[in-house]
């Protein structure tokens, strides 16, 4: 599909503000681990759900500017189950008090990029989502539990309090992994119905 003007400027506009967040998350970081290399804290920094979907964002933005081409309907509604949920888990389980800059990252990665990736899409995402993307949608979040898990497994470090066995045991594991599945999976039949509905 391609994209008008206005929509190809607001998608630069997007990938700007997620760049930016990430950005600042670095800078944040840098401060608070001060003793670790700037390579290293970028590597700690993709441990979490959060960071790496923000990178999915500002990618799937940066080229639909670039090109003038808009994502299809099945990735950009990936795209914004994936990062309208980083952004519903943040304020209803992980919420935390910020100052300075790691407040404005906070904001960004967790608010204003869902919100302006949603609006997007409701005012020029290509529509013609079907029921089965839904579960389409459901394989990036199973990959990186995976992925945090091995990870985790390996270095000691697991990125959330609900997938960490060593906090929840593997029996809280066998019941967080698929409650989260669930919010994911309803947030993809809810954007179907809306889609269709619009």
């Amino acid at each position: 599909m391609a994209l008008s003007p206005l929509s190809r400027c607001s998608a630069a506009l997007i990938a700007l503000a997620s760049a930016a967040a990430l950005a600042a998350q670095v800078v944040a970081s840098a401060g608070h681990y001060g003793d670790l290399s700037l390579w290293a804290v970028m590597w700690r920094l993709l441990r979490y759900f959060t960071i790496l979907t923000n990178l999915i964002v500002c990618g799937t933005f940066l080229r639909a500017a670039a090109t003038g081409r808009g994502p299809g309907p099945t990735w950009v509604g990936g795209v914004v189950v994936w990062i309208v949920v980083v952004g519903v888990v943040n304020y209803t389980l992980l919420l935390r008090s910020y100052t300075g800059l790691q407040f404005w990252a906070d904001i960004g990665l967790h608010a204003v990029v869902p919100v302006a990736v949603l609006l997007w899409w409701l005012i020029w995402g290509e529509r013609g989502q079907t029921w089965r993307a839904a579960l389409l949608w459901l394989i990036w979040p199973l990959v990186y539990v995976v992925y945090a898990l091995i990870r985790g497994g390996i270095s000691g470090r697991y990125p959330y309090d609900f997938i960490d066995p060593g906090v929840v045991g593997w029996s809280g594991l066998a019941l967080w992994v698929p409650a989260l599945a669930g919010v994911f999976l309803l947030a993809g039949l809810a954007l179907v119905a809306l889609a269709r509905r619009l």
